[in-house]
Order: structure tokens, then C-alpha cells, then sequence
């Protein structure tokens, strides 16, 4: 290789800002390769607006060309890694296969959907991690309030006007919050459906947003109960059927939508490695490097990233322990090549946003809580400081939404059969290993 090449397996939260980081550091000096199945970077914590039909798809995904200049895109999934011999392989969009040599490596392959060995979940729910499944929700919600409206039978009826959100922290909350208010906009102008669209958020915790301060929980149940969303909390699902939802407390839900937001697993690429893994993340030390393997970093959430500031912890996978540690990475490859001195990982949280739909959000900057329109102005300015692009497009489609009244139409372009809820990852042959 004539100059050295570093290569990033992922570009989401980590990978992406290891990209961008390692491009402004190194000014050329060495080929930085991005391995990603799609072209864009996904802000994930706005896609819930996105199957809400406030913003558009495309203001989520930033262009990966646009935003990381001097690094080749390698479209792909990467399915196997020669840690001695230096290589990943990767499987391109067309079923071709790919080998890239490199000299250092960041392993930033995300997370999937997690599951539970509950019946009939993965053939009748639907996750929330992508483009396609926010516009899959989107269609689908739309298209059960009309057929419940050409519904005949009041049971039916009743069954297709009923959403089951399952898993009450970041994704689940907003999703419910959301779809609340985008179902209201739905029945407006169907007279015989006013009133009867009900929400369902069902969590084994015993609160919502369990892993943020109590005051955001508080501020959040508030505003679920007041739009009348149910909160079965301390309660799981048993078992999915095409009817509906029977929950561990034996009550059984007639419905047509289950959507499954229980939270995310490391994307099971890391576990071919055959390396140290704890909770099914990839074993690294503080300064992100791969112990036995010091060319090998990884970071966000297929990394278990020692949490310095709780002992004996790791990281939790959060948008903002993945940006910094893909920073950090970064600046720790470069003093590999004595640019600067490596540091290890440390982390304070600045807060958490948590958007609720209409004026209303909770969210504790520097950890004073808030709550209301304050809370909104806060998540709002978060999120648009926090895109690496898309900001005007954003903010006018917000705007247009306070002006505007949402379009409730299905667009029909994603089908069920797309948007599996199993993701697991295909066996690698022991070759590609």
C-alpha cells in the first residue's frame, strides 16, 4: 500500500466520526476506506419523526460523500475479518465479494434489534432501526386506520385502531408519543374513528425511560397519560399472534400492530472475531484497542468500552458514547503514526433529549431538568447541533409542520416481508473468519 490504510467497519454514530476525524487529521496522508451497506449516515434519534411524517427520509440521511471528503466509500457488508493476514471481506450490494487489506482497523459495526424468545414475536412484530421500517410504520399505521374505517365489525374495528408498543425507553417512548398524535391527525376527518385509535406502551420496568433521572421519566408519563396512551408497565408480552398481543398478565390485546422497541444487541459481525467478548460486545481496553491486536480498535456499541467513570462498568450504547469514542479512536490511531499522544476513553454525560411530539419533550442539559416548550427549545437545538448536515432542511420541516396539516397517505413502498424483525447475522464460513 503506498500509503497507509485504515479501514472503518460501519458508519453509524462511531464510525462516522471516526471517518470524519481521521479525514481532518490525517490531510491526505492515509487512505481512510468506509465499509457501509448504504451511502448515508442515519440520525437515529429522529427517526421517529420521520414515521410520524414530519420530516422526510432523506432529512435523516446525510450523505456520506458530502460530509466525509477525502474517504472512499466502500459499499457493502463486511461478513469476515483475517486478523493475521490484515483483510476484511465484504459482500457488496449485487452479491459480489470483496477482500480489503489494511493497516488499521476500526470496528464499528452498530447494533441490531434485540430479540426475546417470545412466540410469534418475530413473525408478527416490527422493529425500528432503519429508513425502512420508520416508512413501513408509517404506511402501516395509515393503512389500519382506513381499513378500520371500512370495517363492518366493531371488533375489527376496535383491533386495527389499536398500536402495542413494547420496550418504554428512548425509541419506544418517542414512537408512542408520536403516534398518538399522528393517528389524532388520521381520524380528523373520519367521523366514526374519532376517539377510537389506542396506544399501548408496555415495559417490564416499572417506569419509563428507566435508564434516565427520575424527573424525566415523571415529566414523560405525564404526557403519554394526558394524550391517553395506556402504560402497561411491569409487564411483558407472552406471545404474538396475527390477532393480537396476549401480555404477561394474561390480558390479551386484539390488535393488528406490534411494534418492538426493546432495545438493541451488538450486531453479531463482532462474535466471528472469536475474540473476548462481554454482554456480546467486543472486549477493548480504554484506549479502544483490541487486546493481543493493537492495529484493531473498535468503539460505539459492538465495543465493550471500559466506563472510567463507574469502575468495573462499560459504556452503555448511547449516540453519545459512540460519537466521542469514534472520535477518540481516531485521535488515538493518528498518535499510532506520532501525530499527537493516545488518550484513554473518558466520558461525562452532557444530558439527555427526549422528544415527545406537539411542544412537549423532557430533557436535562448538564443535568438540570426540563420539561414543556423549555425542554422542546433544548431538544430541538440538541438535534441540530448534533446532524453533521440536513440542519435547514430539518428546521423547516418542523416549520411546516407547526403550519401545516400532516399528509395521511401511504406511499407504499416498503412491504412487511422487507422490514423482518430477525436480522441475525448469516452464518460465516469458517474461511472468512
Amino acid at each position: 500500500m503506498a500509503r497507509p490504510r485504515i479501514v472503518i467497519v460501519g458508519a453509524g454514530f462511531a464510525g462516522f466520526q471516526a471517518a470524519r476525524t481521521l479525514s481532518k487529521l490525517s490531510r491526505g496522508g492515509a487512505e481512510i476506506v468506509v465499509i457501509n451497506p448504504t451511502d448515508y449516515f442515519l440520525y437515529l434519534p429522529l427517526l421517529p419523526e420521520v414515521a410520524a411524517g414530519i420530516l422526510e427520509p432523506r432529512r435523516v440521511s446525510v450523505s456520506l460523500a458530502a460530509t466525509l471528503p477525502g474517504v472512499r466509500l466502500v459499499l457493502g457488508e463486511a461478513d469476515g475479518f483475517d486478523l493475521d493476514a490484515r483483510t476484511v471481506s465484504y459482500v457488496d450490494p449485487d452479491g459480489g465479494k470483496g477482500t480489503l487489506d489494511y493497516h488499521r482497523l476500526v470496528i464499528a459495526a452498530g447494533s441490531v434489534n434485540k430479540l426475546l424468545p417470545v412466540p410469534g414475536v418475530t413473525e408478527f412484530a416490527h422493529g425500528f432501526r432503519g429508513i425502512p421500517e420508520a416508512l413501513y410504520l408509517r404506511d402501516h399505521v395509515t393503512r389500519q386506520i382506513e381499513m378500520a374505517g371500512g370495517a363492518a365489525d366493531a371488533a375489527e374495528r376496535a383491533a386495527r385502531s389499536t398500536f402495542v408498543v413494547v420496550g418504554a425507553g428512548y425509541t419506544g417512548t418517542e414512537v408512542a408519543a408520536q403516534g398518538v398524535l399522528l393517528t389524532e391527525e388520521l381520524v380528523r376527518h373520519r367521523e366514526a374513528l374519532r376517539g377510537l385509535p389506542r396506544w399501548l406502551l408496555v415495559d417490564i420496568e416499572d417506569r419509563v425511560l428507566p435508564q434516565l433521572d427520575e424527573r424525566l421519566s415523571v415529566a414523560a408519563d405525564r404526557v403519554l397519560r394526558a394524550r391517553g396512551v395506556e402504560l402497561r408497565l411491569g409487564t411483558g408480552v407472552a406471545a404474538a399472534t396475527g390477532q393480537g398481543v396476549r401480555l404477561s398478565d394474561g390480558e390479551f390485546v386484539p390488535t393488528r400492530s406490534l411494534i418492538w422497541c426493546v432495545g438493541v444487541r451488538p450486531d453479531p459481525l463482532v462474535a466471528t472475531l472469536g475474540l473476548p467478548m462481554t454482554q456480546g460486545r467486543l472486549v477493548v481496553d480504554e484506549f479502544l484497542t483490541v487486546p493481543g491486536h493493537p492495529d484493531v480498535y473498535a468503539c460505539g456499541d459492538a465495543a465493550a468500552v471500559p466506563d472510567l467513570t463507574r469502575p468495573g462498568e462499560i459504556t452503555g450504547m448511547t449516540a453519545q458514547h459512540a460519537t466521542r469514542q469514534g472520535a477518540t479512536a481516531a485521535r488515538n490511531i493518528a498518535a499510532s503514526y506520532g501525530q499527537g499522544r493516545r488518550r484513554a476513553y473518558r466520558h461525562h454525560d452532557l444530558g439527555f433529549v427526549v422528544d415527545l411530539g406537539g411542544l412537549d419533550a423532557a430533557a436535562n442539559p448538564l443535568g438540570v431538568p426540563l420539561s414543556g416548550l423549555p425542554a422542546k427549545v433544548v431538544t430541538r437545538g440538541y438535534h441540530l447541533l448534533s446532524m453533521p448536515g440536513n440542519r435547514v432542511r430539518v428546521a423547516a420541516d418542523w416549520l411546516l409542520d407547526t403550519l401545516l396539516p400532516r399528509q395521511g397517505v401511504q406511499l407504499g413502498l416498503v412491504t412487511a416481508g422487507a422490514v423482518p424483525l430477525d436480522s441475525e447475522y448469516p452464518e460465516v464460513p469458517p474461511g472468512a473468519r
